[in-house]
């Protein structure tokens, strides 16, 4: 699930979130925003059973996938769009 708040100016946080254990292991959000690096957002254990991380992105168009443990890429069905190299975000 991701969900969007809109900032002061042309920024928008968004937050990725996912189930606690599915998949099992560490998670990571990739994409054009950070690089394709893993592990610079690592999705966090919440109190409600979820993983979540924020980002603060401004205007434009972003590919993402996730990547877990093992080396396990997958994609976030809600997404503006999703098609064979991932995730689409516009802001």
């Amino acid at each position: 699930m991701i969900k969007r708040y809109r900032l002061f100016g042309s920024q928008t946080r968004v937050t990725f979130c996912l189930p606690r254990g599915a998949p099992p292991g560490t998670v990571s959000v990739v994409g054009c925003f950070n690089g394709w690096t893993p592990g610079q957002h690592e999705l966090v254990a919440r109190r409600d059973g979820t993983r979540t991380v924020t980002v603060r992105l401004g205007p434009g168009r972003y590919r993402f996938r996730y990547l877990a443990t093992g080396g396990l890429w997958f994609d976030d069905e809600s997404a503006d769009r999703v098609d064979d190299q991932g995730g689409v975000l516009v802001l």
